[in-house]
């Protein structure tokens, strides 16, 4: 149901003319996703990134996608290959029955890639995720602290916790690093640059 909830959406964009399509990950997983994004660009909306929409260092973010010149074209060349799409019916690039987002093998490469972008993308909203977090828990442990006292053993604990979180925080941007340059040297290796210049520097 999300999947026809997600395609309906784009439909409907599609049919009014909106210059950019906005979609978040709904999917059992970021490849599931990215099959997704190769659907919507069969459709005439082309991946572009993290969407306007998204709060910065969101962890569910929104992904923009661009109208095509031949949006038009290719939205009613899909929907007359696949009438019964947005119903449950078989998708573009996607194997029939089942789970519909397993993509076909001549449509694996490019899905590849869009899970590539994809990711790198959403490891670059790590960043600034958790980071207010980490500001406002001294100000909520100073609760406690009022009520039981400044003692030694007492502020031992509330550094504990700080500590804690501080280290899940700087695991998590360890691990998206990490990601961060597994698939930008795919998208390197594929002569694809990614993100796009200007995307980069707006992340600064």
């Amino acid at each position: 149901m999300l999947l026809q909830t997600q395609l309906k959406a784009l439909l409907q964009d599609g049919a009014r003319g909106a210059e950019r399509h906005d979609a978040r990950h709904l999917q059992r997983s970021w490849r599931k996703f990215a099959a997704f994004a190769y659907v919507v660009e069969q459709y005439g909306y082309r991946y572009d990134g993290l969407s306007p929409l998204s709060p910065k260092g969101s962890p569910n973010p929104y992904f923009a996608f661009r109208r095509m010149p031949d949006a038009e074209e290719r939205a009613a060349r899909t929907a007359a290959r696949y009438p019964d799409a947005p119903d449950g019916g078989p998708l573009p690039g996607m194997r029939p029955g089942g789970h519909r987002l397993r993509p076909l093998p001549e449509a694996q490469r490019d899905v590849d890639l869009l899970h590539a972008r994809i990711m790198v993308d959403y490891s670059r909203t790590h960043r600034r995720r958790g980071l207010i977090a980490l500001l406002l828990i001294p100000l909520v442990l100073l609760i406690p602290l009022v009520q039981t006292g400044f003692s030694g053993p007492a502020l031992l604990v509330c550094a504990a916790v700080w500590l804690f979180f501080a280290g899940l925080w700087a695991l998590g941007l360890f691990i998206a690093r990490r990601r961060h340059r597994k698939y930008g040297g795919m998208l390197r290796s594929a002569g694809i640059t990614w993100p796009q210049a200007e995307d980069a520097d707006r992340d600064q």
